[in-house]
């Protein structure tokens, strides 16, 4: 019998300011895995953010203090096959006050400008793996924050002013799912 595959997750944390859309990680994603099957993916990734410094908002782990910066919405937006793992990608909007370098310095513009300049993903057939490059996983994700802008109500309420602004390039991706708030 072959190697089995297992379940690895990432997490592009992103916050925005006046300025723009930042990758608060720099240049890729936070991982971890694989995922043991006796914990859960969604634990996994709020643990991966908590051991970033930010706080994942669950009531299971302690607060950070004062001022840490909170994850405003967590979602998972992909996942794809990459050699023996199958990767749970998600996207994690990071609530920080004032201007994102002054507290994450080597954060990355994550702009509409870099869609055009990378150029469009590379094509593949209807019932081909789609085999996306680096670039192409954290732009999905923004388009898929685009688009529960407008149909996940909580997600929606989360995206504050500069969010909308900055995602209002971007045309939302993504089918409908959520459109009503949680009661109370």
């Amino acid at each position: 019998m072959g190697e089995l595959m297992t379940v690895t997750v990432e997490v592009w944390p992103v916050a925005a300011d006046d300025a723009g859309i930042w990758l608060l990680s720099g240049r890729d994603a936070w991982r971890f895995g694989p995922v043991e099957a006796a914990s859960d993916v969604h634990y996994e990734v709020e643990l991966l953010l908590f051991q970033h410094g930010i706080d994942p908002g669950d009531v299971v782990f302690l607060k950070l203090g004062a001022g840490a910066p909170r994850t405003e919405a967590l979602h998972m937006t992909s996942g794809r096959p990459d050699g023996p793992t199958y990767v749970l990608t998600y996207m994690a909007v990071v609530d920080v006050s004032g201007y994102v370098l002054e507290s994450w310095p080597d954060a990355a513009p994550i702009t509409t400008a870099l869609q055009a300049e990378v150029g469009k993903a590379p094509p593949h057939g209807a019932a081909e793996v789609p085999m996306p490059r680096w670039v192409d996983v954290p732009l999905h994700g923004l388009r898929h924050l685009a688009f529960l802008r407008d149909h996940d109500a909580e997600v929606g309420a989360a995206l504050d002013g500069n969010w909308r602004r900055h995602l209002a390039p971007l045309e939302p991706a993504l089918f409908t799912m959520f459109s009503e708030r949680l009661a109370g």
